[in-house]
């Protein structure tokens, strides 16, 4: 979150520097800022667009406690049962039901391209063993927050939401699923407004 409010600072305060130091020059000379005014408003937007993720983060991790979950099956593929756009999808055991394996999905793309390029099935086996074992907070039966290990693999690191998003027209119920009443709640807490429960 702090990383993501000093880059909206810093691209909004140099475009306006920039904006103040193009008036001081001679007309021809406002074109070769011009690639800046663009690209510094694209990437102010784009910055503003990652503190509501982030913050919903910070809602799951709230409500939910890390775990490491190791060989956690994972794909590129679309999931027929899932329900809208995937980016990407992880599988992972049911707390009520530990035989049963629910998918979770990127839902958004916005920073999922260091997901992709490990779980590619023709991703290299350096970057495949980065995501052999990861970090998970949340419940599968709703949403959670997925994360890479540091190196030494003491320390979550690039996080990323990851949601439930089967289709609900197929009858399927968060009860089904072993949830309770407790189980939902959190899942409220979380962000998660079911729509059957």
């Amino acid at each position: 979150m702090t990383m993501n409010v000093i880059g909206l600072v810093g691209w909004v305060s140099g475009w306006i520097a920039v904006l103040g130091i193009s008036l001081q020059l001679p007309d021809w000379a406002v074109w070769i800022c011009m690639p800046y005014f663009i690209y510094g408003a694209y990437r102010a937007v784009t910055q503003l667009r990652y503190i509501g993720p982030a913050l919903w983060m910070l809602r799951i991790l709230r409500t939910y406690p890390w775990q490491i979950v190791p060989n956690i099956p994972h794909g590129l593929t679309k999931r027929s049962e899932v329900l809208g756009r995937q980016y990407g999808w992880f599988e992972l055991p049911n707390p009520a039901r530990t035989d049963q394996c629910l998918p979770l999905v990127f839902a958004d793309h916005l920073r999922t391209g260091w997901w992709s390029r490990r779980m590619a099935p023709r991703a290299k086996p350096r970057l495949k063993a980065e995501i052999k074992t990861v970090w998970f907070a949340g419940d599968p039966r709703f949403v959670g927050l997925i994360a890479a290990p540091t190196p030494r693999g003491t320390t979550p690191r690039r996080l990323h939401i990851v949601e439930q998003k089967t289709d609900v027209r197929s009858g399927q119920r968060f009860m089904d699923w072993g949830a309770t009443p407790e189980d939902i709640e959190r899942g409220r807490q979380a962000g998660v407004t079911p729509v059957h429960p």
